[in-house]
């Protein structure tokens, strides 16, 4: 099978726990570093899929990476192969597909629920997982749902958490965390997270009940990325 291409925007924000799922399904994948100058392949004709991890940057900034980027996901949407977005990559999936990223008006960070939206496309993907589930998060924009997806996941703080076309996934909030991720995202990030508020959480609130925590969210990403695999070949 033809490897899967995983794209990493910054050094701390890696596939975490959707590479573990991948290696126990012996699915092969290529990291590439962005962080790290790494280009961004011109094609995807010798990749199965697509997936966008996170990053502290906007698709809206001027990086010499994202246009390339774009245009990948465009031609990965236009062979009928898979894409995964998470949080940065959400967005730049929203983005090469039509729509657009700006602020969300309040910042989204720890953990937090979202609710499965209605429809016949959020039954679809999300399976057997409650109306309502916990999932990490750090995000201060949005994106929105671009003409012709479906939402499947929304919750009060931030409308758009989650949208699907065809074999394209794009999620606003983080289902790949492990608790390295956690304790490491608080850490480089201590200054967004000094003054806590109702959706911004510190990072003793972030590490409460860790492993618990962890172990749901692995559960719920079983759900959608086994869900996400359906579109390979």
């Amino acid at each position: 099978m033809k490897e899967i291409l995983i794209f990493r925007h910054a050094a701390g924000e890696g596939p975490g726990y959707f590479a573990r799922f991948l290696d126990r399904h012996k699915l092969p994948h290529r990291l590439i570093r962005i962080d790290q100058n790494e280009p961004v392949p011109e094609h995807i004709a010798d990749s199965s899929a697509l997936v966008l991890m996170g990053g502290p940057m906007s698709v809206n900034d001027p990086l010499p990476w994202i246009p390339p980027l774009l245009r990948l996901i465009v031609q990965t949407m236009e062979a009928d192969r898979p894409v995964l977005g998470h949080c940065l990559g959400g967005q730049l999936l929203s983005k090469a597909l039509g729509g657009s990223v700006a602020p969300n008006g309040t910042r989204e960070i720890g953990w937090f629920p979202v609710r499965r939206a209605a429809g016949a496309a959020a039954d679809d993907w999300l399976g057997p997982l409650p109306r309502e589930f916990e999932v990490f998060h750090w995000h201060g924009e949005t994106f929105t749902i671009p003409r012709g997806a479906d939402r499947i996941l929304t919750n009060d703080t931030c409308a758009n958490q989650g949208f699907v076309t065809g074999k394209a996934l794009g999620l606003q909030c983080h289902v790949e965390m492990l608790p390295t991720m956690v304790h490491n995202w608080a850490r480089i990030g201590h200054a967004e997270i000094s003054r806590p508020s109702p959706t911004v959480q510190n990072a003793g609130q972030m590490a409460e009940a860790l492993e618990e925590r962890i172990d749901r969210l692995h559960q719920v990403a079983d759900t959608i990325y086994t869900r996400w695999l359906q579109g390979l070949d």
